[in-house]
């Protein structure tokens, strides 16, 4: 990703010089955005061998975005955003649409990796490498479900800490405590359900703040929590995962939908931005 990397930054820590290698982590740019060109596999094997440098490094604190085609033309239609995506770790291509034009571009190894199959697949993981988890988003109420919901299907799994953030901005001496919080429980992996842009503002605020990995992984808490279920497998091998959503919540996702993918594929298909 197009990352700044200053020349005290480097003489400070080599070690971490690898995680900011634009050459290790290809990508496919697509309006603006740099959507890593990778698959599940590559995504599991990369953090399995770098998550304990990330954690284990002053500065530590690095972000990965799940982006699709709303945050992906959010980000084509605002400079702020679009730098938000593409200065973090790597901005991971949940949406289908995302995957096909990078396919159509010659990246055929590039595949969907939603936020909640990764959810999954590092809660599989979990007890054997030991990975710490934070919850930081929704309800309590949400957040107690999912965790209760977690230790039954995933028994042994180490849930470090939960919080549920109040429906307004933190003030600086809030905030200051919670990062306070969350370093103290040492976690490996900080999980983000904001929903965007809110989720990936907050990660990018918080980058080198706080001690572990933050995914943005938008309604990903919901679907664990049990208040939404995903798409059937069929669905989601198809890239049909959005017209399941859609038929869940049409009031709320009807306009944006209409909106975005019609946008999207005008400039990325038609135009080849």
């Amino acid at each position: 990703m197009n990352k700044p990397i200053n020349s005290h930054q480097q003489d400070k820590n080599k070690k971490f010089e690898h995680q900011v290698d634009n050459n290790e982590i290809p990508f496919c740019n697509i309006l603006g955005v740099n959507i890593a060109a990778i698959n599940m596999s590559w995504l599991l094997d990369y953090l399995e061998k770098n998550i304990r440098d990330l954690n284990g490094n002053l500065l530590s604190g690095e972000y990965i975005c799940v982006s699709n085609v709303h945050t992906t033309i959010m980000s084509y239609e605002s400079k702020e955003y679009r730098s938000i995506q593409n200065n973090g770790l790597m901005a991971i291509p949940d949406g289908g649409p995302l995957s096909t034009i990078g396919h159509m571009r010659g990246h055929c190894e590039m595949k969907r990796t939603t936020g909640p199959s990764l959810m999954k697949e590092l809660f599989n993981r979990s007890v054997k490498y030991g990975y710490r988890h934070y919850f930081y988003g929704s309800t309590l109420e949400t957040l107690e479900k999912m965790k209760k919901r977690l230790e039954v299907e995933y028994p042994g799994i180490q849930v470090v800490g939960m919080y549920s953030p109040p429906f307004r901005s933190l003030t600086d001496e809030e905030n200051d405590t919670v990062v306070k919080i969350i370093n103290g429980t040492k976690p490996d992996i900080i999980w983000v359900g904001l929903g965007a842009p809110k989720q990936e503002m907050w990660m990018a605020e918080h980058r080198r703040r706080v001690r572990g990995l933050m995914i943005g992984v938008g309604a990903g808490f919901d679907y664990f929590a049990g208040n939404i279920e995903r798409a059937p497998m069929w669905m989601q091998n198809c890239n049909l995962e959005w017209l399941y959503r859609l038929i869940q919540d049409p009031k709320r996702l009807f306009r944006r939908y209409m909106r975005t993918n019609i946008k999207f594929l005008w400039l990325a298909l038609l135009r080849g931005k």
